[in-house]
């Protein structure tokens, strides 16, 4: 009955030891939570984004660092391309040159960076690494990144984007002149069926509505001019 009592006594005595440990372990582990997309696709020459976000359970310092690392599809060589510790620190050398710049804020939780000019040499891994003492035990997420040459599935619907523009106006535009142009021959029939005679000012008016229909088809002819230039630059 003692040796029961002691080893129960010592067991409970564990109790609070493994309470703290416990407590530590899920403090470690939820202490600075940093996310990024796992995949982003780009296109050659046109800027890209590398979307990195981190939650820290202490208030943002002047310790806080973020490190972005970049390495090749092609080779396990992985380099330093940006470096932030109270101000950015781009990489000056390498395959990144003067290509990356800092689009983040860390008060708001944003460590993202963005990529100039990309090639389709950069296809590669890139690491987002933050540290926010005494959070400074955290998952580092990677970001999968593919660029390519822009195909004519892309091409072709920007040539459509830009005839919608054009035509739907154009479009408008014809309709209502049609419509005033049926309306004025429907006024016409009646006034020669009545014998009307039309005064002095109703013969003005009729020239100002001659010169906006006019006016409303040189307007689409300019916008046929319009499309026929823009799809030509882009072909």
């Amino acid at each position: 009955m003692q040796q029961s009592g002691a080893a129960g006594g010592r067991g409970c005595a564990l109790c609070p030891l493994l309470g703290v440990l416990l407590f530590q372990s899920v403090h470690i582990v939820l202490s600075l939570e940093i996310h990024a997309d796992a995949h982003v696709r780009g296109y050659v020459g046109e800027k890209i984004k590398l979307k990195c976000t981190f939650k820290s359970t202490s208030a943002v310092s002047d310790k806080l660092t973020i490190d972005w690392t970049y390495r090749p599809a092609s080779s396990s060589r992985t380099e330093s391309v940006f470096h932030y510790q109270s101000f950015q620190y781009p990489t000056t050398a390498g395959t990144f040159r003067d290509r990356i710049s800092w689009v983040g804020n860390v008060y708001k939780g944003d460590a993202s960076i963005s990529i100039s000019s990309p090639t389709i040499k950069d296809n590669g891994t890139f690491s987002c690494a933050v540290k926010n003492p005494p959070d400074v035990h955290h998952n580092i997420p990677v970001t999968e990144l593919t660029v390519t040459e822009r195909g004519f599935g892309t091409m072709l619907s920007s040539v459509a984007i830009l005839s919608i523009l054009v035509f739907v106006p154009s479009a408008v535009v014809v309709v209502l002149l049609l419509v005033r142009m049926g309306q004025k021959a429907a006024g016409l029939r009646k006034r020669s069926k009545s014998g009307y005679k039309k005064s002095s000012i109703e013969v003005s008016d009729d020239t100002d509505q001659e010169e906006e229909e006019a006016c409303m088809a040189k307007l689409c002819v300019h916008c046929a001019e319009c499309l026929d230039s823009d799809y030509e630059e882009t072909y």
